[in-house]
């Protein structure tokens, strides 16, 4: 998935704000969900965010294009580990080789009415075919 780095994005620097690169990841996770026939998003159904590790690196300024990589790590009865990466693809007017400015290894936990509970297979299946080799 890419973004571009709007004026919101930043902070008074002009360097986006930390915070911003988590929402960049979870959009990226749900892309990746909302691009397949797989739907676990629902009033009573869903992910959790349990834990969180990441790496900040370099960078990002207004105007930069980023493009965030999404793999599983692994896949469990009822959680999941992600790898999630950010690379700057580009700035205002030019493109660039890719340069990893952000990564983070994500475990989410499955919910159904709130409490952790056995994904689909379905679920399960998906995770397992975005698994890192």
């Amino acid at each position: 998935m890419k973004v571009r780095i709007y004026y919101e994005d930043t902070d008074a620097g002009g360097i986006v704000y930390h915070a911003n690169y988590i929402k960049f990841c979870e959009r990226a996770r749900s892309e990746m969900f909302f691009n397949s026939s797989v739907a676990p998003f629902t009033p009573n159904r869903h992910f959790v965010v349990t834990t969180m590790e990441a790496k900040f690196i370099k960078p990002a300024f207004l105007g930069d294009l980023l493009e965030i990589k999404t793999s599983i790590k692994s896949a469990k009865k009822a959680s999941a580990i992600l790898h999630q990466e950010i690379y700057k693809v580009g700035s205002l007017n030019a493109t660039c080789a890719p340069q990893l400015i952000f990564q983070a290894d994500i475990t989410v936990a499955f919910l159904v009415d709130k409490k952790l509970a056995k994904m689909d297979d379905e679920i399960v299946e998906f995770m397992k075919s975005k698994q890192e080799n």
